[in-house]
């Protein structure tokens, strides 16, 4: 089954917890912190795969998780890093956020991006010892992985696509010229997804793409024309196939006008694609008849049987030929990678009761094993002092008593709080 666009909910993995221990030596009740931090978890990574042709195991399962961290150990060890959850895509599959925006295009084989980073690990007490703490009782937990919803659209990539009526002949050309093997059968919308097939004339080779049949309003979504039309954009040539029979209730010179402004309407870039028009079932009479009204408006047309085989050896040259001279201007795509902004260190904001600092700075700095013990206290204090959480409160408007909520972690505000 051939799926082309799914929405997946993803979550990165989440960091290991540092830990509290000492060596013990004798005269020092503490003795020498040895306590582990925790390993990182695993990245959400999507890489462009060639042996991947469909999306269908996302639609099967839509929810997919990095390895979180382990924890850290006393004695210094600390704990594993997550393994990355790496996602095959089909080459030409683009990413977008919650919001639409396009995160990447992986268009070629091998592209990857990173789309989620895993929680950091927390620092055991070893790693948090200093000169105002020299042995600390307290260690910082791990941060939970990001998670977030995000689409995965498939463009097919083609050299050359193939667009015409339902029932126009797409699928009996590409089971003729390559190995493809669609499914065919005398009833409009035969196709309802794409066929790729790799045609070969002389020495040349190029990959050619049956998209499935467009009509009228296709560029609004009319007979799933959105879903089919995306797979155009990828082509460097367009090979428009025309329908002479007498079932079809459009002329071709109609078909044409059709298929040429539903084109342009969905992507004007498609409007001067390099174009190929053939005329199809050239056996039937009204074939010659059609070539000759196409002629008048000063559009050569390739009479083409797929049956027969007729004009086959003729139009596949003429395909090649216009990919090669597409070749020759346009390089191949080399995919797109947004490159996002760092958030914020953190915003603040009241939500009627208290104030509230969210992002990762503030929550990493209250991020301890407990936080009832008056050294952490003062830990935290001093770190979201120097984090500038303090003096942003102050701005905002936060007075001496108001309560201040950072993750689960709510305290009541204080002047004197970067002093402890």
């Amino acid at each position: 089954m051939f799926v082309d666009e799914v929405t997946v909910h993803l979550r990165a993995g989440d960091g290991g917890a540092g830990i509290v221990a000492f060596e013990r030596v004798r005269g020092r009740p503490r003795g020498k912190p040895l306590g582990g931090s925790g390993g990182a978890g695993g990245d959400i990574v999507v890489v462009a795969d060639a042996e991947v042709s469909t999306l269908l195991d996302y639609q099967r399962r839509p929810h997919r998780r990095a390895e979180s961290g382990t924890h850290g150990k006393g004695d210094l060890q600390h704990g594993r890093r997550g393994a990355d959850l790496v996602l095959s895509v089909p080459p030409g599959t683009v990413l977008r956020d919650p919001a639409g925006t396009m995160i990447a295009d992986l268009a070629m084989p091998g592209q990857r991006v990173a789309l989620l980073r895993g929680g950091r690990g927390g620092k055991g007490n070893m790693a948090l010892a200093g000169p105002k703490h020299i042995a600390p009782a307290f260690a910082e937990q791990g941060e939970y992985g990001p998670q977030s919803d995000f689409t995965f659209e498939l463009k097919v990539v083609a050299d050359a696509a193939i667009i015409g009526f339902p029932n126009a002949g797409k699928s009996t050309l590409i089971a003729r010229v390559s190995a493809a093997r669609p499914k065919i059968a005398d009833y409009p919308f035969t196709t309802l997804e794409p066929n790729l097939g790799v045609v070969e004339v002389d020495d040349r080779r190029f990959v050619l793409a049956d998209i499935p049949g467009l009509i009228e309003g296709a560029a609004e979504g009319k007979g799933l024309g959105l879903r089919f039309l995306r797979h155009a954009e990828r082509a460097r040539a367009l090979v428009v196939l025309l329908d002479p029979s007498p079932l079809q209730e459009e002329s071709c010179l109609r078909q044409l006008g059709i298929l040429r402004s539903e084109l342009a309407r969905y992507d004007p870039a498609l409007a001067v694609r390099e174009e190929i028009v053939a005329v199809s079932k050239a056996d039937l009479p009204e074939a010659e008849a059609a070539r000759g009204s196409l002629a008048t408006v000063g559009v050569e047309a390739h009479l083409i049987s797929a049956l027969t085989g007729e004009g086959l050896d003729r139009v596949l040259h003429a395909i090649a030929d216009a990919v090669a001279r597409v070749e020759r201007v346009i390089p191949a795509a080399e995919g797109y990678l947004l490159h996002r902004p760092a958030p914020p260190g953190f915003e603040i904001h009241h939500d009627g009761e208290r104030w509230v600092v969210e992002g990762r700075i503030a929550e990493r700095a209250v991020a301890l094993d407990d936080l009832t013990k008056p050294e952490a206290a003062g830990f935290v204090a001093r770190r979201l002092a120097r984090a500038g959480v303090d003096d942003a409160l102050r701005r905002a408007g936060a007075k001496p008593g108001d309560e201040v909520r950072i993750g689960e972690v709510v305290f009541e505000f204080s002047e004197e709080s970067d002093e402890q």
